[in-house]
């Protein structure tokens, strides 16, 4: 199959031949399955004093004094003497069934199964109807995959990317997501996670030196070499179908690394 090849003015100039990666089986559990792995190896182990509650001279006194069996601080004729504390039904004792370091946080996933997940993450990204389900605006982007120029990867000029951008009918999509920066609900903004901030299109080229000083600040834009690329940026948030723009060069590399 072939796609037209746009030049930085938004009119195709040449065809090339569709990598076979982009008719591979679109499968969302896989995708997800492969997008929560990688976002468990972010996670920070955590864990509590293994001591926390214990620093006490509470101990068991034994029965028939007509109260609870619970270990109690050593002394007398002063406030603290006789009053419950270790055990975890108490004030100051320890913590029943803490989180420790040692657990593993982080989730696996099958060589296999990581294969596909990506290869359905970038057919996901040629299939209209999936890219608009996830919000993007596509109604005048005129093909998926949107293939540009190499000349593209050249552009060290933000400027230059917003011309190219609209050009090739892509900016209401940056205009979407700078729309869509809100303050997070609940305890997360005071995690350093304040904004929650939608995404916009991913640039995916063969060389990433110049594009990417570029287009860093462009609100909900990714740039990525593509030998870089993983399923999590192909499908943010788990949800397959990100509106991709890929050069020439790109494409041509992707067919040798997804054969």
């Amino acid at each position: 199959m072939e796609i037209p090849v746009y030049d930085l003015r938004g009119k195709p100039f040449k065809t090339m031949p569709l990598p076979p990666v982009f008719e591979a089986p679109i499968r969302p559990d896989v995708i997800r399955r492969a997008v929560v792995a990688l976002q468990t190896h972010r996670i920070q182990p955590q864990g509590r004093d293994p001591m926390a509650g214990k620093r006490t001279t509470a101990r068991f006194i034994g029965t028939g004094y007509g109260i609870s069996r619970i270990p109690r601080v050593k002394g007398e004729r002063y406030p603290a003497a006789m009053r419950g504390a270790f055990a975890v039904g108490t004030v100051g004792g320890r913590r029943g069934h803490p989180p420790v370091v040692e657990k593993r946080v982080w989730k696996k996933v099958n060589v296999k199964e990581r294969r596909l997940a990506i290869r359905s993450a970038i057919a996901a990204t040629a299939n209209r109807e999936i890219v608009k389900k996830r919000g993007h605006v596509v109604d005048d982007v005129p093909t998926l995959p949107l293939v540009v120029a190499d000349r593209f990867e050249k552009i060290d000029k933000t400027r230059r990317v917003v011309w190219v951008l609209k050009r090739l009918r892509l900016w209401p999509d940056v205009e979407r997501a700078k729309g869509r920066k809100k303050v997070r609900a609940g305890k997360g903004k005071m995690r350093g996670r304040r904004y929650k901030k939608a995404k916009g299109p991913l640039i995916v080229v063969a060389d990433d030196s110049a594009i990417r000083r570029a287009a860093q600040n462009l609100p909900g834009v990714d740039v990525v070499a593509v030998r870089n690329l993983n399923v999590e940026l192909l499908a943010p948030g788990t949800h397959p179908g990100r509106l991709t723009l890929w050069t020439e060069p790109a494409i041509r590399q992707l067919g040798g690394l997804f054969r």
